[in-house]
């Protein structure tokens, strides 16, 4: 097993500084006196700020240079520099000591953010009196934490900067480390590039962790192992899930407009893409009645492009805390943006921002802060995220984001016609296990004119049932009393369906042709 070393990770991470790091030195330089880094990794703000304290050293004379303390609840205040120590334990206590230190030095306060939930006034005014003085005397103050906690008070006294996620070439500096540690000759450039994907989107310490895992169960760094891990990390907070799918567009029945309309943007993430000057497409809303295959073509939508599904349930992105809900967004986005290209889903989105409308009286406006955040994250995306949105009641969403701009396209999936019913009763008919050249597809689809794919999937299942409590196969006839038992949504719900009809019309684009179309609309009218 390869010996891990925080160490080894570090000199990784700072052998050479990043432009967040050139960014906090101008800051410190321009008499910055508060900064609260934002990041789940520690040990990286840690060397990012050594790193950033060295470089300015290195033009200053002797008398003018830095010193930096880290400080902590349990260790107190520690000079990286000398190494000595002082008690200082209490967050009063910590602000004394700060205004009796000497000038030039940069304090790093690590979980000062856990201080500020439920500020004391007296070490909240204390720190506002640091922070006036620190400008003065050249003693920033910096606050690192794993995520943003800032009361009214503080928010015109601190700038906040926001660690993103490694990049490739950090996690590249990662894996040689835990490689030369193992004992690992240098891999094929290719397959070095897959365990790096495999790997974006973790932290320094989970991607070191991963790699020396794969190591442990394989004898070598396979991109299988250390995906597997990051789907483990990316579910830790509960608001992202990478989904592992074996859908294809070959397992929707019809739809045809929008399987070509996402097979022309098949190679759109590729280095070729990017060398033709193609710029990469921000995502698709899809609409419809529940049950016709949109979060089917969510799942498809990956395969075609060939990369990772990430699944968003907005409802969990509102926190109860505040600040938390924007947070969270801004975490969700960093781990997409870090693991692109990848399909961010969000499912039945009306759900999550449906209150935005009313969010000034029900939230204090934190829902149309989120919507907002997530309407001008997708406007001015640069990373190679493409969005899959699926709502069932447009009348939900807000207007803002049906705008152009937003989604590359809004499309309409109607109920299956014909056609497209017969395909779905072969996909079906094949998924459970069966020939459906067993079966009369054509009949059975003129059976079902008015069900949704979901419905006619359920009403296999339900045959399949009756077939074996007779112990027999599940036959036609069999289908066909499952058939007659089921109430279709477009009975239950007509009145809603025709609702949604009328406000696509001329709004979206039918994902089904519009001969297809055309027959089914006059199908049901009659």
């Amino acid at each position: 097993m390869p010996k891990k070393s925080n160490q080894q990770t570090d000199s990784g991470v700072a052998s050479s500084l990043s432009e967040l790091g050139l960014k906090i030195v101008r800051y410190i330089r321009a008499g910055y006196a508060g900064l609260y880094l934002v990041s789940p990794e520690e040990q990286r703000v840690e060397a990012e700020m050594k790193s950033v304290i060295d470089h300015i050293n290195s033009t200053q004379k002797e008398s003018e240079k830095f010193q930096l303390c880290y400080w902590s609840v349990v260790d107190g205040i520690v000079n990286t520099h000398t190494k000595q120590v002082r008690e200082a334990n209490d967050p009063l206590e910590l602000l004394q000591a700060i205004s009796e230190e000497k000038e030039r030095t940069v304090f790093l306060l690590k979980d000062y953010h856990l201080f500020l939930e439920e500020p004391n006034p007296i070490a909240l005014r204390k720190l506002k009196d640091v922070l006036f003085e620190a400008k003065t005397k050249q003693k920033p103050v910096i606050l690192a934490g794993c995520r943003l906690v800032l009361p009214p008070e503080l928010e015109r006294e601190l700038t906040v900067i926001e660690f993103s996620l490694p990049g490739k070439e950090v996690l590249r500096r990662v894996l040689h480390g835990v490689m030369e540690s193992a004992g690992l000759k240098s891999m094929e450039a290719e397959q070095e590039d897959k365990v790096v994907d495999a790997a974006s989107g973790l932290t320094t310490m989970e991607a070191e962790n991963a790699f020396a895992l794969s190591f442990v169960q394989a004898r070598a760094i396979e991109p299988s192992v250390v995906s597997r891990e990051k789907a483990q990390a990316v579910k830790k907070n509960g608001l992202l899930e990478i989904v592992e799918t074996s859908e294809s567009l070959d397992s929707i029945g019809g739809l045809d407009c929008l399987k070509d309309w996402l097979l022309q943007r098949k190679g759109a993430f590729s280095k070729r893409a990017a060398e033709f000057g193609l710029p990469s497409p921000k995502g698709v809303l899809i609409l419809g009645i529940p049950g016709t295959g949109k979060s089917l073509t969510a799942k498809a939508t990956a395969a075609v492009f060939g990369i990772p599904l990430l699944k968003l349930d907005v409802g969990r992105i509102f926190g109860g805390l505040v600040g938390q809900s924007e947070s969270n967004f801004r975490s969700v986005m960093q781990t997409a943006e870090a693991i692109a290209p990848c399909v961010l889903w969000l499912d039945e989105i009306e759900k999550g921002f449906s209150g935005a409308k009313s969010s000034g009286s029900t939230d204090g406006g934190t829902s149309a802060r989120v919507l907002g955040s997530f309407l001008n994250w997708m406007q001015e995306k640069k990373s190679a995220v493409f969005v899959v949105a699926t709502a069932n009641d447009v009348s939900q969403l807000p207007p803002e984001m049906l705008r152009k701009g937003r989604f590359d396209d809004l499309w309409f999936v109607d109920l299956p016609s014909q056609s497209e019913r017969e395909k779905i009763w072969t996909i079906q008919i094949a998924k459970y296990r069966r020939n459906p050249k067993d079966f009369d597809c054509v009949q059975l689809a003129r059976a079902t004119e008015g069900f949704t794919g979901s419905e006619i999937e359920n009403a296999f299942v339900d045959a399949m049932y009756l077939a074996f409590a007779g112990g027999n196969e599940p036959t036609d006839l069999t289908i066909a009393q499952a058939i007659t038992e089921c109430i279709p949504l477009s009975k239950l719900m007509a009145e809603q369906i025709s609702g949604i009809r009328n406000w696509t019309r001329g709004r979206a684009r039918v994902a089904t042709s519009p001969e297809e179309s055309e027959r089914k609309v006059r199908k049901i009218a009659a």
